[in-house]
Protein backbone atom coordinates (compact mmCIF):
# COMPACT_ATOMS: atom_id res chain seq x y z
CA UNK A 1 0.00 0.00 0.00
CA UNK A 2 1.72 3.33 -1.11
CA UNK A 3 2.12 6.15 1.50
CA UNK A 4 -0.25 7.88 -0.74
CA UNK A 5 -3.13 5.83 0.33
CA UNK A 6 -2.74 6.71 3.36
CA UNK A 7 -1.63 10.08 4.15
CA UNK A 8 -3.95 12.84 5.02
CA UNK A 9 -5.22 14.98 2.00
CA UNK A 10 -1.73 17.30 0.63
CA UNK A 11 -3.56 20.62 1.11
CA UNK A 12 -5.09 20.21 4.58
CA UNK A 13 -3.71 19.22 8.05
CA UNK A 14 -5.28 16.78 10.00
CA UNK A 15 -7.82 18.78 12.29
CA UNK A 16 -8.03 17.68 15.73
CA UNK A 17 -11.52 17.78 17.47
CA UNK A 18 -12.46 20.93 19.76
CA UNK A 19 -11.98 20.38 23.89
CA UNK A 20 -15.48 19.36 25.19
CA UNK A 21 -15.44 22.63 26.69
CA UNK A 22 -15.51 24.47 23.47
CA UNK A 23 -18.69 23.00 22.82
CA UNK A 24 -20.26 22.89 25.93
CA UNK A 25 -22.21 26.55 24.69
CA UNK A 26 -24.05 24.52 22.05
CA UNK A 27 -27.34 23.31 23.55
CA UNK A 28 -27.44 19.82 22.76
CA UNK A 29 -27.41 16.12 24.62
CA UNK A 30 -24.56 13.60 24.56
CA UNK A 31 -26.10 10.00 25.96
CA UNK A 32 -24.53 7.38 26.94
CA UNK A 33 -20.60 7.10 27.10
CA UNK A 34 -18.43 6.19 24.25
CA UNK A 35 -21.66 4.98 22.85
CA UNK A 36 -23.59 8.28 22.92
CA UNK A 37 -26.78 8.85 20.73
CA UNK A 38 -25.60 6.51 18.07
CA UNK A 39 -28.24 3.78 18.79
CA UNK A 40 -31.04 6.22 18.66
CA UNK A 41 -29.86 7.77 15.24
CA UNK A 42 -29.96 3.79 14.12
CA UNK A 43 -32.86 3.09 15.92
CA UNK A 44 -34.75 6.50 13.96
CA UNK A 45 -32.95 8.56 12.40
CA UNK A 46 -35.44 11.15 11.35
CA UNK A 47 -37.42 10.89 14.67
CA UNK A 48 -34.19 11.51 16.53
CA UNK A 49 -32.92 14.83 14.52
CA UNK A 50 -37.16 16.32 14.44
CA UNK A 51 -36.67 15.89 18.71
CA UNK A 52 -33.22 16.93 18.66
CA UNK A 53 -34.33 20.15 17.12
CA UNK A 54 -37.65 20.29 18.89
CA UNK A 55 -35.81 20.47 21.86
CA UNK A 56 -32.51 22.26 21.07
CA UNK A 57 -33.49 23.93 17.84
CA UNK A 58 -31.65 24.11 14.79
CA UNK A 59 -27.81 23.80 15.94
CA UNK A 60 -27.85 21.45 18.34
CA UNK A 61 -24.67 19.30 19.96
CA UNK A 62 -24.38 15.65 20.17
CA UNK A 63 -22.06 12.32 19.99
CA UNK A 64 -22.54 9.48 17.31
CA UNK A 65 -20.25 6.95 15.81
CA UNK A 66 -17.06 7.87 18.82
CA UNK A 67 -17.11 11.81 19.13
CA UNK A 68 -18.97 14.70 19.80
CA UNK A 69 -21.07 16.56 16.72
CA UNK A 70 -23.14 19.82 15.95
CA UNK A 71 -26.05 19.48 14.02
CA UNK A 72 -26.88 22.36 11.45
CA UNK A 73 -30.19 21.92 10.24
CA UNK A 74 -32.43 23.46 7.01
CA UNK A 75 -31.75 24.72 3.95
CA UNK A 76 -29.46 27.88 4.79
CA UNK A 77 -27.39 25.49 6.77
CA UNK A 78 -26.88 23.08 3.81
CA UNK A 79 -25.60 26.19 1.44
CA UNK A 80 -22.99 27.02 4.24
CA UNK A 81 -21.73 23.74 4.59
CA UNK A 82 -22.10 22.27 0.71
CA UNK A 83 -21.55 25.44 -1.09
CA UNK A 84 -18.31 26.56 0.89
CA UNK A 85 -16.90 28.92 -1.64
CA UNK A 86 -14.14 29.31 1.26
CA UNK A 87 -13.00 25.96 1.92
CA UNK A 88 -14.63 25.99 5.30
CA UNK A 89 -15.48 22.34 5.60
CA UNK A 90 -13.65 19.39 4.83
CA UNK A 91 -15.23 16.81 3.33
CA UNK A 92 -12.48 14.15 3.69
CA UNK A 93 -12.11 14.73 7.52
CA UNK A 94 -15.84 14.47 7.82
CA UNK A 95 -16.42 11.22 5.95
CA UNK A 96 -13.09 9.69 6.79
CA UNK A 97 -13.95 8.35 10.30
CA UNK A 98 -16.99 6.17 8.16
CA UNK A 99 -15.46 5.43 5.11
CA UNK A 100 -11.64 6.15 5.25
CA UNK A 101 -10.53 2.52 6.50
CA UNK A 102 -12.59 0.77 3.50
CA UNK A 103 -12.96 3.71 0.92
CA UNK A 104 -9.82 5.95 1.28
CA UNK A 105 -9.21 8.50 -1.11
CA UNK A 106 -12.22 7.89 -2.96
CA UNK A 107 -13.81 11.40 -4.48
CA UNK A 108 -15.69 12.02 -2.01
CA UNK A 109 -12.76 11.74 0.72
CA UNK A 110 -10.98 14.43 -1.30
CA UNK A 111 -10.81 18.30 -0.66
CA UNK A 112 -10.30 21.37 -2.20
CA UNK A 113 -7.69 21.44 -4.87
CA UNK A 114 -6.94 17.93 -5.02
CA UNK A 115 -10.91 16.95 -4.98
CA UNK A 116 -11.24 18.90 -8.22
CA UNK A 117 -7.85 17.60 -9.98
CA UNK A 118 -9.36 14.42 -9.58
CA UNK A 119 -12.61 14.62 -10.18
CA UNK A 120 -12.21 16.19 -13.63
CA UNK A 121 -10.02 13.19 -14.33
CA UNK A 122 -13.20 11.23 -13.40
CA UNK A 123 -15.77 13.69 -15.09
CA UNK A 124 -14.40 11.56 -18.77
CA UNK A 125 -16.19 8.82 -17.55
CA UNK A 126 -19.69 10.94 -17.93
CA UNK A 127 -19.28 12.01 -20.81
CA UNK A 128 -22.12 11.95 -23.53
CA UNK A 129 -19.86 9.08 -25.59
CA UNK A 130 -19.65 6.42 -22.34
CA UNK A 131 -22.73 7.65 -21.44
CA UNK A 132 -24.11 6.21 -24.58
CA UNK A 133 -22.45 3.07 -24.26
CA UNK A 134 -23.87 3.04 -20.09
CA UNK A 135 -27.71 3.46 -21.71
CA UNK A 136 -27.05 0.32 -23.84
CA UNK A 137 -25.87 -1.84 -21.04
CA UNK A 138 -28.56 -0.53 -18.54
CA UNK A 139 -31.32 -0.69 -20.95
CA UNK A 140 -31.04 -4.24 -22.03
CA UNK A 141 -30.20 -5.37 -17.98
CA UNK A 142 -33.06 -3.54 -17.27
CA UNK A 143 -35.61 -5.13 -20.22
CA UNK A 144 -34.66 -8.82 -19.52
CA UNK A 145 -34.73 -8.34 -15.46
CA UNK A 146 -38.29 -6.90 -16.16
CA UNK A 147 -39.32 -10.04 -18.49
CA UNK A 148 -38.15 -11.82 -15.85
CA UNK A 149 -40.19 -10.67 -13.31
CA UNK A 150 -43.10 -10.55 -15.56
CA UNK A 151 -42.84 -14.51 -16.01
CA UNK A 152 -42.89 -15.24 -11.82
CA UNK A 153 -45.68 -16.69 -9.87
CA UNK A 154 -48.09 -14.34 -8.41
CA UNK A 155 -46.81 -14.60 -5.06
CA UNK A 156 -45.20 -11.60 -3.19
CA UNK A 157 -41.39 -10.79 -4.26
CA UNK A 158 -39.08 -9.04 -1.93
CA UNK A 159 -38.02 -6.49 -3.65
CA UNK A 160 -35.00 -4.91 -2.06
CA UNK A 161 -33.02 -7.78 -2.11
CA UNK A 162 -34.06 -8.08 -6.22
CA UNK A 163 -32.73 -4.54 -6.68
CA UNK A 164 -29.71 -4.83 -5.11
CA UNK A 165 -29.34 -7.62 -7.43
CA UNK A 166 -30.83 -6.32 -10.36
CA UNK A 167 -28.21 -2.43 -9.83
CA UNK A 168 -25.02 -4.75 -8.65
CA UNK A 169 -25.73 -6.00 -12.19
CA UNK A 170 -25.82 -3.24 -13.81
CA UNK A 171 -23.00 -1.71 -12.00
CA UNK A 172 -21.16 -4.55 -13.10
CA UNK A 173 -21.86 -4.47 -16.65
CA UNK A 174 -21.72 -0.68 -17.36
CA UNK A 175 -18.94 -0.43 -15.10
CA UNK A 176 -16.45 -3.28 -15.31
CA UNK A 177 -17.59 -4.18 -18.79
CA UNK A 178 -18.29 -7.47 -20.00
CA UNK A 179 -19.83 -9.96 -17.00
CA UNK A 180 -16.80 -10.16 -14.68
CA UNK A 181 -17.71 -14.09 -15.14
CA UNK A 182 -16.63 -16.46 -12.24
CA UNK A 183 -15.20 -13.93 -9.72
CA UNK A 184 -18.56 -11.80 -9.87
CA UNK A 185 -19.66 -13.30 -6.62
CA UNK A 186 -16.91 -12.62 -4.69
CA UNK A 187 -16.17 -9.12 -5.65
CA UNK A 188 -20.32 -8.12 -4.62
CA UNK A 189 -19.62 -10.25 -1.83
CA UNK A 190 -16.50 -8.00 -0.78
CA UNK A 191 -18.44 -4.66 -2.08
CA UNK A 192 -21.60 -6.05 0.23
CA UNK A 193 -18.72 -6.31 3.36
CA UNK A 194 -17.46 -3.44 2.77
CA UNK A 195 -20.31 -1.11 3.08
CA UNK A 196 -21.67 -3.09 6.03
CA UNK A 197 -18.62 -2.34 7.71
CA UNK A 198 -18.50 1.41 7.54
CA UNK A 199 -21.56 2.19 9.54
CA UNK A 200 -20.86 -0.77 12.22
CA UNK A 201 -20.49 0.62 15.41
CA UNK A 202 -16.80 -1.42 16.14
CA UNK A 203 -14.62 0.62 14.15
CA UNK A 204 -11.11 -2.05 15.04
CA UNK A 205 -11.02 -4.61 12.52
CA UNK A 206 -10.66 -7.05 15.21
CA UNK A 207 -11.33 -11.12 14.45
CA UNK A 208 -14.99 -11.78 13.62
CA UNK A 209 -16.07 -8.01 13.40
CA UNK A 210 -18.00 -6.62 10.37
CA UNK A 211 -15.02 -4.29 10.13
CA UNK A 212 -12.75 -7.17 9.70
CA UNK A 213 -14.69 -8.33 7.10
CA UNK A 214 -14.91 -5.06 5.42
CA UNK A 215 -11.02 -4.83 5.51
CA UNK A 216 -10.67 -8.28 4.35
CA UNK A 217 -13.35 -7.31 1.32
CA UNK A 218 -11.18 -4.55 0.31
CA UNK A 219 -8.33 -6.06 0.03
CA UNK A 220 -9.74 -8.38 -2.36
CA UNK A 221 -10.92 -5.67 -4.22
CA UNK A 222 -7.81 -3.99 -4.82
CA UNK A 223 -6.16 -7.31 -5.56
CA UNK A 224 -8.97 -7.96 -8.32
CA UNK A 225 -8.43 -4.73 -9.96
CA UNK A 226 -4.82 -3.68 -9.73
CA UNK A 227 -5.02 -7.26 -11.44
CA UNK A 228 -7.02 -6.33 -14.45
CA UNK A 229 -5.91 -2.68 -14.77
CA UNK A 230 -2.80 -3.64 -17.17
CA UNK A 231 -5.56 -5.70 -18.94
CA UNK A 232 -7.81 -3.22 -19.68
CA UNK A 233 -5.12 -0.40 -20.64
CA UNK A 234 -4.11 -2.76 -23.35
CA UNK A 235 -7.31 -3.85 -24.79
CA UNK A 236 -9.53 -0.44 -24.07
CA UNK A 237 -13.57 -0.64 -23.64
CA UNK A 238 -16.71 1.70 -23.28
CA UNK A 239 -17.03 0.99 -19.81
CA UNK A 240 -16.37 3.25 -17.14
CA UNK A 241 -13.16 1.00 -15.69
CA UNK A 242 -11.44 1.12 -18.70
CA UNK A 243 -12.33 4.97 -19.19
CA UNK A 244 -10.77 5.41 -16.41
CA UNK A 245 -7.50 3.16 -16.71
CA UNK A 246 -6.97 4.82 -19.80
CA UNK A 247 -7.83 8.89 -17.99
CA UNK A 248 -5.29 11.36 -17.20
CA UNK A 249 -4.57 14.33 -15.36
CA UNK A 250 -4.01 17.77 -16.55
CA UNK A 251 -0.46 16.99 -17.38
CA UNK A 252 -0.91 13.58 -19.52
CA UNK A 253 -0.20 11.37 -16.45
CA UNK A 254 -2.35 8.48 -16.52
CA UNK A 255 -3.82 8.31 -13.01
CA UNK A 256 -1.72 6.29 -10.64
CA UNK A 257 -3.04 2.31 -10.11
CA UNK A 258 -3.76 2.82 -6.57
CA UNK A 259 -6.07 5.56 -7.29
CA UNK A 260 -7.83 3.63 -10.20
CA UNK A 261 -8.28 1.63 -7.69
CA UNK A 262 -9.62 3.66 -4.74
CA UNK A 263 -11.81 5.38 -7.12
CA UNK A 264 -13.64 2.54 -8.75
CA UNK A 265 -14.41 0.95 -5.16
CA UNK A 266 -15.82 4.15 -4.22
CA UNK A 267 -17.94 4.59 -7.52
CA UNK A 268 -19.21 1.06 -7.13
CA UNK A 269 -20.05 1.59 -3.65
CA UNK A 270 -21.73 4.78 -4.49
CA UNK A 271 -24.05 3.82 -7.37
CA UNK A 272 -24.73 0.58 -5.98
CA UNK A 273 -26.10 1.43 -2.67
CA UNK A 274 -28.00 4.87 -3.72
CA UNK A 275 -29.87 4.08 -6.46
CA UNK A 276 -30.34 0.49 -4.93
CA UNK A 277 -32.02 2.57 -1.85
CA UNK A 278 -33.87 5.24 -4.55
CA UNK A 279 -35.65 2.87 -6.99
CA UNK A 280 -36.66 0.57 -3.79
CA UNK A 281 -38.36 3.58 -2.46
CA UNK A 282 -39.47 4.55 -5.75
CA UNK A 283 -41.31 1.33 -6.14
CA UNK A 284 -42.41 1.21 -2.92
CA UNK A 285 -44.06 4.70 -3.63
CA UNK A 286 -45.73 3.53 -6.65
CA UNK A 287 -47.21 0.37 -5.24
CA UNK A 288 -48.66 2.92 -1.93
CA UNK A 289 -50.20 5.50 -4.97
CA UNK A 290 -51.33 3.63 -7.76
CA UNK A 291 -52.90 6.94 -9.55
CA UNK A 292 -49.33 8.02 -9.69
CA UNK A 293 -48.72 4.83 -11.01
CA UNK A 294 -51.39 5.13 -13.69
CA UNK A 295 -50.31 8.67 -14.51
CA UNK A 296 -46.16 7.27 -14.97
CA UNK A 297 -47.70 4.50 -16.74
CA UNK A 298 -49.55 6.33 -19.61
CA UNK A 299 -45.94 8.79 -20.42
CA UNK A 300 -44.04 5.46 -20.39
CA UNK A 301 -46.77 4.43 -23.43
CA UNK A 302 -47.26 7.30 -24.47
CA UNK A 303 -42.98 6.84 -25.89
CA UNK A 304 -44.20 4.62 -28.61
CA UNK A 305 -41.36 1.60 -27.69
CA UNK A 306 -42.60 -1.41 -28.14
CA UNK A 307 -40.88 -3.84 -25.14
CA UNK A 308 -37.98 -5.00 -26.96
CA UNK A 309 -37.40 -1.65 -28.32
CA UNK A 310 -34.54 0.11 -27.07
CA UNK A 311 -34.41 3.33 -24.95
CA UNK A 312 -32.75 6.61 -26.76
CA UNK A 313 -31.56 9.77 -25.05
CA UNK A 314 -34.28 11.54 -26.83
CA UNK A 315 -37.02 9.01 -25.09
CA UNK A 316 -35.20 9.60 -21.77
CA UNK A 317 -36.04 13.53 -22.27
CA UNK A 318 -39.54 12.37 -22.69
CA UNK A 319 -40.48 11.34 -19.37
CA UNK A 320 -40.85 14.95 -17.35
CA UNK A 321 -43.52 12.80 -14.83
CA UNK A 322 -41.17 10.15 -14.05
CA UNK A 323 -38.09 12.06 -13.51
CA UNK A 324 -40.37 14.01 -10.91
CA UNK A 325 -42.03 10.99 -9.41
CA UNK A 326 -38.10 9.71 -9.03
CA UNK A 327 -37.09 13.11 -7.37
CA UNK A 328 -39.88 12.61 -5.21
CA UNK A 329 -39.21 8.93 -3.88
CA UNK A 330 -35.49 10.91 -2.78
CA UNK A 331 -37.34 13.48 -1.09
CA UNK A 332 -39.16 11.33 1.69
CA UNK A 333 -35.73 8.87 1.83
CA UNK A 334 -32.65 10.54 0.93
CA UNK A 335 -30.10 8.07 0.12
CA UNK A 336 -27.85 9.81 1.74
CA UNK A 337 -29.66 11.06 4.93
CA UNK A 338 -26.89 13.00 6.89
CA UNK A 339 -23.45 14.23 5.62
CA UNK A 340 -20.95 14.86 7.85
CA UNK A 341 -17.43 17.76 7.35
CA UNK A 342 -15.18 18.90 9.83
CA UNK A 343 -14.40 22.50 9.79
CA UNK A 344 -11.19 23.60 9.26
CA UNK A 345 -11.71 27.18 11.14
CA UNK A 346 -13.55 28.82 13.41
CA UNK A 347 -17.20 29.97 12.18
CA UNK A 348 -20.10 31.41 13.46
CA UNK A 349 -23.98 30.07 12.65
CA UNK A 350 -26.76 31.85 13.52
CA UNK A 351 -25.27 33.16 16.37
CA UNK A 352 -23.14 29.73 17.94
CA UNK A 353 -19.42 30.31 17.55
CA UNK A 354 -18.07 26.63 16.49
CA UNK A 355 -14.45 26.19 16.64
CA UNK A 356 -12.03 24.57 13.72
CA UNK A 357 -12.01 20.56 13.79
CA UNK A 358 -15.80 20.54 15.32
CA UNK A 359 -16.90 17.73 13.34
CA UNK A 360 -20.53 19.12 11.51
CA UNK A 361 -23.06 17.27 10.37
CA UNK A 362 -26.41 18.79 7.74
CA UNK A 363 -29.32 16.49 7.09
CA UNK A 364 -30.90 16.13 4.12
CA UNK A 365 -33.71 13.99 5.87
CA UNK A 366 -34.63 17.05 8.18
CA UNK A 367 -34.75 19.23 5.53
CA UNK A 368 -36.89 17.25 3.56
CA UNK A 369 -39.87 17.11 5.46
CA UNK A 370 -39.68 20.91 6.61
CA UNK A 371 -43.34 21.32 6.65
CA UNK A 372 -42.72 25.23 5.91
CA UNK A 373 -41.06 24.01 2.63
CA UNK A 374 -42.94 21.19 2.30
CA UNK A 375 -46.41 21.20 2.91
CA UNK A 376 -47.77 17.60 3.96
CA UNK A 377 -44.26 16.37 4.39
CA UNK A 378 -45.34 12.48 4.22
CA UNK A 379 -47.69 12.51 1.34
CA UNK A 380 -46.29 11.24 -2.05
CA UNK A 381 -47.24 14.19 -4.56
CA UNK A 382 -44.29 14.49 -7.64
CA UNK A 383 -46.13 17.89 -8.24
CA UNK A 384 -43.64 19.41 -6.13
CA UNK A 385 -41.38 19.10 -8.49
CA UNK A 386 -42.62 21.49 -11.53
CA UNK A 387 -41.10 24.12 -13.00
CA UNK A 388 -43.42 25.99 -11.27
CA UNK A 389 -43.06 24.65 -7.55
CA UNK A 390 -39.82 24.84 -7.90
CA UNK A 391 -39.53 28.60 -8.87
CA UNK A 392 -39.50 29.90 -5.22
CA UNK A 393 -37.81 27.01 -3.08
CA UNK A 394 -34.51 27.82 -1.85
CA UNK A 395 -32.12 26.09 -4.14
CA UNK A 396 -30.38 24.02 -0.82
CA UNK A 397 -34.08 22.73 0.26
CA UNK A 398 -33.75 19.58 -1.61
CA UNK A 399 -29.89 17.98 -1.96
CA UNK A 400 -30.16 14.42 -2.49
CA UNK A 401 -27.24 14.78 -4.77
CA UNK A 402 -25.40 16.96 -2.22
CA UNK A 403 -24.58 20.19 -3.46
CA UNK A 404 -21.76 22.67 -4.24
CA UNK A 405 -18.60 21.14 -5.43
CA UNK A 406 -19.16 17.67 -4.35
CA UNK A 407 -22.41 17.55 -6.21
CA UNK A 408 -22.71 13.74 -6.68
CA UNK A 409 -21.03 13.13 -10.07
CA UNK A 410 -23.00 10.75 -11.13
CA UNK A 411 -26.29 12.35 -11.48
CA UNK A 412 -27.17 12.15 -14.74
CA UNK A 413 -26.10 8.42 -14.67
CA UNK A 414 -28.35 8.20 -11.83
CA UNK A 415 -31.42 9.66 -13.76
CA UNK A 416 -30.93 7.39 -16.53
CA UNK A 417 -30.48 4.44 -14.55
CA UNK A 418 -34.15 5.89 -13.01
CA UNK A 419 -35.96 6.78 -16.40
CA UNK A 420 -35.10 3.48 -17.86
CA UNK A 421 -35.94 1.68 -15.18
CA UNK A 422 -39.09 3.06 -14.98
CA UNK A 423 -39.64 2.38 -18.93
CA UNK A 424 -39.49 -0.97 -18.92
CA UNK A 425 -40.55 -1.67 -14.67
CA UNK A 426 -44.04 -0.11 -16.29
CA UNK A 427 -44.22 -1.40 -19.62
CA UNK A 428 -43.85 -4.62 -18.09
CA UNK A 429 -45.47 -4.86 -14.62
CA UNK A 430 -47.67 -3.29 -12.10
CA UNK A 431 -47.01 -3.01 -8.96
CA UNK A 432 -49.34 -3.26 -5.68
CA UNK A 433 -48.69 -4.01 -1.74
CA UNK A 434 -50.79 -6.43 0.32
CA UNK A 435 -53.75 -4.96 1.69
CA UNK A 436 -53.19 -2.82 5.03
CA UNK A 437 -49.69 -3.68 4.63
CA UNK A 438 -47.09 -0.38 5.70
CA UNK A 439 -43.50 -0.68 4.99
CA UNK A 440 -40.87 -0.41 8.00
CA UNK A 441 -37.84 1.59 6.91
CA UNK A 442 -34.32 1.59 8.61
CA UNK A 443 -33.47 5.14 7.53
CA UNK A 444 -29.55 5.14 8.23
CA UNK A 445 -27.24 5.11 7.18
CA UNK A 446 -28.46 4.80 3.45
CA UNK A 447 -32.76 3.88 3.38
CA UNK A 448 -33.83 0.06 3.31
CA UNK A 449 -37.24 -1.30 3.87
CA UNK A 450 -36.99 -3.58 7.34
CA UNK A 451 -38.47 -6.66 5.77
CA UNK A 452 -37.44 -6.66 2.50
CA UNK A 453 -40.13 -4.53 0.67
CA UNK A 454 -42.73 -7.61 -0.10
CA UNK A 455 -44.59 -6.62 -3.34
CA UNK A 456 -47.39 -8.39 -5.82
CA UNK A 457 -46.14 -7.93 -9.63
CA UNK A 458 -49.11 -8.45 -12.34
CA UNK A 459 -47.78 -8.51 -15.74
CA UNK A 460 -49.51 -5.20 -17.25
Amino acid sequence: MSMHGMTAPHDATVLNPPKRSALAHIPGEEGWPIIGRTLAILADPKGEVERMARTYGPVYRSHVLGETSVSLLGPEANELVLFDQTKLFSSTQGWEPILGRLFPRGLMLLDFDEHRLHRRALSVAFKSGPMKSYLAQLDAGIAARAQRWRQQPAEPMLFYPAMKQLTLDLAATSFLGTDIGPEVEEVTRAFVDMIAASVSPVRKPWPGTQMARGVKGRARIVEYFSRQIPIRREKGGDDLFSQLCRATHEDGALLSTQDIVDHMSFLIMAAHDTLTSSLTSFVGALAANPQWQAKLREEVMALGLRRDEPMTFDKLEAMPLSEMAFKEAMRMKPPVPSIPRRATRDFNFKGFAIPAGTLVGVNPLYTHHMPEIWPDPEAFNPLRFTDEAQRGRHRFAWIPFSGGAHMCLGLHFAYMQAKCFARHFLQNLEVSLEPGYVPAWQMWPIPKPKDGLPVLLRPT
